[in-house]
C-alpha cells in the first residue's frame, strides 16, 4: 500500500473527496443521475500556509478545516434535492445560511467538547470517593470517554438514513484503497477492497481520546475546575498529537503503527458498511473529478497509463 493523500467523507447520497487544495462532491440525485462539483477550498490559515507545514500545529487548522469542509459538503449534498428551492433565494438568504452554518459547526465543536470531554470528567468524579487513586480514575475516565462514543455510534446507526451514510463512507474508503493498492478504479476492484482504512477520522477520533489519557496522567491539577478548563485547553494539543500519528500511519505498515491503528479500525467497523454499487460508482465519479489515479498508480507502481 502507498498513499495517495486523498481524503473523504460521506455526504447526504454521497461523497466528496479531497485531494491537496481541491474537492469534489459527487450525489446521486432521486431521478438517478449523478450531479459532480468539483471546487478549490481556502484554509483558514490561507495567508499563513507555514502553519500548515508545522508539525503538531497543522494538525489544529486541518481539524477545523475539516469540519467547515464537512457542513459545506454537507449542505451542498442537501440542496440537490431541493434545488428549484435555492435557485429562488436571494443573496441575502444566502449570506444567512452561511452565517447559519457557521454557527452550527460553532455549535457542533461546543456539544462534541461537552460529551466526550467533559461529561466523562464528571461521571469519574461522581466515584471519588470510591476510587481515591487519580490515575485509576483518569483511566476509567478514558474508558468512559471511549464507551460513550462506542453508544452514541451504536445509536445513530440504526437510523436509516445514517447507516445509508455509512454505506457511502464505506465506498469512500474502498476506493481510496483500491487505489493505494495499485488496482485500477473500477466497481468490481473497489467491491473487493477493504472498507477500513488507517487515515480515517474515526480513528483519528480514537486517537484523541487515548492521547487524552495520557496527558491527563502526565499534566495534574489539583482544583475540580482547572481540571474541566485543563480538559478544554488541551484539545488542540491533542488534535495536532493525534493528526501526526495518523499522518504517519497513513504512510506506514510498521508494527507499532498496527497495534496502534487497531482500535480506529475495529471503530470502522460502526462507521463504515459494504456500499451498493451504484454508491460505489458515485465515489468513482468524485475520485476521478480531483485524482488522477491512472498517472498516480503509473508512477507509484509501474503501470502502464491508459490512453
Amino acid at each position: 500500500m502507498k498513499s495517495s493523500n486523498i481524503g473523504g467523507q460521506a455526504v447526504l447520497e454521497g461523497i466528496m473527496m479531497k485531494h491537496k487544495d481541491e474537492y469534489a462532491v459527487a450525489v446521486r440525485r432521486a431521478d438517478g443521475s449523478i450531479v459532480t462539483e468539483k471546487k478549490t477550498f481556502e484554509s483558514l490559515v490561507k495567508n499563513q500556509p507555514a502553519l500548515t507545514r508545522i508539525p503538531f500545529v497543522r494538525g489544529i487548522f486541518q481539524f477545523l478545516d475539516s469540519m467547515i469542509l464537512g457542513m459545506r459538503t454537507l449542505t451542498f449534498s442537501a440542496e440537490i434535492y431541493g434545488e428549484e428551492e435555492e435557485k429562488s433565494k436571494n443573496p441575502k438568504e444566502k449570506r444567512k445560511e452561511s452565517i447559519l452554518m457557521g454557527l452550527t459547526v460553532a455549535a457542533s465543536l461546543c456539544i462534541a467538547i461537552g460529551i466526550f470531554m467533559v461529561l466523562p470528567y464528571l461521571l469519574t468524579m461522581a466515584l471519588k470517593q470510591f476510587v481515591p487513586s487519580y490515575t485509576l480514575r483518569t483511566l476509567i475516565e478514558g474508558i468512559f470517554r471511549i464507551g460513550i462514543f462506542f453508544l452514541y455510534l451504536l445509536l445513530i446507526s440504526r437510523m436509516q438514513d445514517i447507516r445509508r451514510t455509512f454505506m457511502y463512507h464505506g465506498a469512500e474508503h474502498k476506493c481510496i484503497n483500491c487505489i493505494e493498492h495499485g488496482l485500477p478504479l473500477t466497481v468490481e476492484n473497489v467491491k473487493k477492497s477493504s472498507r477500513q482504512h488507517k487515515r480515517c477520522g474515526t480513528s483519528f477520533l480514537v486517537f484523541v481520546f487515548l492521547i487524552s489519557v495520557v496527558l491527563l496522567l502526565m499534566i495534574r491539577v489539583e482544583d475540580p475546575i482547572f481540571r474541566v478548563l485543563l480538559r478544554i485547553l488541551l484539545i488542540p494539543v491533542i488534535a495536532g498529537i493525534s493528526y501526526e500519528i495518523l499522518k504517519l500511519a497513513g504512510s506506514s505498515d510498521s508494527r507499532i503503527i498496527r497495534i496502534l491503528s487497531a482500535p480506529g479500525l475495529q471503530f470502522q467497523k460502526l462507521t463504515t458498511k459494504e456500499p451498493d454499487e451504484g454508491m460505489i460508482e458515485v465515489a468513482i465519479c468524485a475520485v476521478e473529478a480531483v485524482f488522477d489515479w491512472r498517472a498516480y498508480e503509473a508512477e507509484q507502481f509501474h503501470t502502464s497509463k491508459p490512453i
